[in-house]
């Protein structure tokens, strides 16, 4: 028996350029898969009534260390430099497999509470082969869609971010792809966390790709970030190794060359920004308009929430607010008028959804209401005082709404918040991320009282 659903009288952004925005239209779910957008659909289904909400696809978050919800905003006034000291070299190393397992969990809950239906996990915290599997399995119970990004131990400072001589095990992701990943065709997919050239020897870095390549997964790496990394030239030092392809996200890019721009554009890479921490931190300026100019289609990504907010609508803002200032700024003290190339509160919708999509490998099941694609779905209510009155729909999403009018999240078709209220065990989720955050915070006194 086919399972239907109508969302019925919202404004819809498809974000799908062939069906546009409807500003009174329906979306006809079935089977989880997206059937039909249109004015009106009569269908026998379970009807939702959007009637003053604004119906969008998932937001897609492309890079997130989601184990360190456990210790959320421990490091609220940090730089960069100080988060390899203080969460990498103080609070990895005591992660149990539980401390994982409360976190991710919590923290993709976070995410469908905020909308974020898919999630990049860059999970860094691989201290043990326990660690792993209780990451994914906070994934899955969550049922969120999600690319789980295997990630090396984070047990030494020294050891592993500072000419690593330790690569990733290969046998232990070759147990978590035959056991987890057989198929790609999954909620949750699967990716290598690499930490890349400057932070590990080449032979390191060769063997990861490899690696990755063999298991036919996508990478994900860090590069061009701040004073230290920003100075290792580590795409081109990938180039120079012969390892640049189209299956590789470069994550923040702030201080990257022309030439290396060119690099990754001309290899297909594709491009992860998360700019609340790259102003916050001082990583530098969220390269968003340098991504497109470079005719890249760049994503959105929260990073960690030890020191930023983790929804969407903050990375949009602050990604918007920065290169309009850049750009302002440039202009000012130049005394021209500003391009007609400004970004835009529409484009800024796009990055946190189609191409989110588009960058993590998942743009054939979800990043627009395109039937034929997965139900991925979410309403903001635009009735609340902070979003109303509507005039432009995609400008009332990216410049007005919040988390808390994120009031219907659907993902493959099965609804994960209802009227503004997760449909899951919130109180079993914070009780356990509250028991791992004490456990840790007395870990760490023990540690350093010995």
């Amino acid at each position: 028996m086919t399972n239907r659903t109508v969302l019925r009288g919202g404004h819809v952004l498809s974000m799908d350029p062939d069906i546009g925005d409807l500003p009174q239209g329906d979306v006809l779910i079935e089977d989880g898969r997206i059937a039909a957008v249109r004015p009106d659909i009569g269908a026998d289904a379970e009807v939702l009534d959007m009637t003053g909400r604004i119906v969008i696809p998932g937001f897609v978050d492309t890079h997130r260390h989601t184990w360190e919800a456990s210790i959320r905003n421990v490091a609220p006034d940090a730089t960069l430099d100080d988060y390899f000291v203080d969460i990498l070299d103080t609070f990895a190393p005591l992660y149990t497999p539980e401390d994982v397992y409360a976190a991710n969990l919590a923290g993709a809950l976070e995410c469908l509470n905020a909308g974020i239906t898919t999630l990049v996990d860059w999970s860094h915290i691989n201290n043990s082969p326990e660690h792993p599997d209780a990451a994914i399995r906070g994934l899955a119970e969550s049922g969120i869609r999600a690319q789980y990004a295997y990630g090396s131990a984070n047990t030494s400072l020294a050891d592993y971010w500072f000419e690593s001589k330790i690569a990733i095990p290969g046998d232990d992701v070759r147990r978590i792809r035959g056991k987890y990943f057989a198929s790609d065709d999954g909620l949750l997919t699967m990716a290598l966390a690499t930490r890349g050239p400057g932070f590990c020897l080449n032979d390191v870095v060769t063997a990861e790709w490899a690696l990755a390549r063999e298991l036919d997964i996508p990478i994900t790496v860090h590069v061009a970030m701040g004073r230290l990394a920003g100075r290792f030239g580590m795409v081109k030092q990938l180039n120079d190794l012969g390892l640049l392809g189209a299956d590789t996200t470069y994550i923040h890019c702030c201080y990257l060359s022309e030439e290396e721009w060119r690099m990754v554009a001309d290899s297909g890479g594709t491009v992860s920004i998360a700019p609340q921490v790259e102003l916050q931190m001082g990583h530098g300026w969220p390269p968003v308009m340098t991504a497109v100019e470079h005719g890249l289609r760049p994503s959105l990504s929260i990073d960690v929430v030890t020191t930023v907010p983790g929804d969407m609508f903050t990375q949009m803002r602050a990604a918007f607010g920065a290169e309009r200032a850049r750009v302002n700024a440039d202009c000012w003290k130049a005394n021209m008028p500003v391009p007609e190339s400004m970004l835009t509160a529409r484009q800024m919708l796009e990055f946190a959804t189609l191409n989110g999509a588009h960058v993590a490998g998942v743009e054939d099941r979800t990043g627009s209401l395109t039937p034929g694609k997965r139900a991925d779905v979410v309403a903001v209510d635009a009735t609340a005082l902070n979003v109303a009155p509507v005039h432009d729909a995609a400008a009332a999403v990216t410049l007005s709404a919040d988390v808390s009018n994120v009031d219907t999240v659907i993902v493959d078709g099965v609804i994960h918040k209802r009227d503004g209220r997760l449909v899951a065990d919130v109180d079993r989720a914070r009780r356990l991320v509250q028991e791992s955050r004490d456990r840790l915070l007395a870990a760490k006194e023990a540690k350093s009282a010995a």
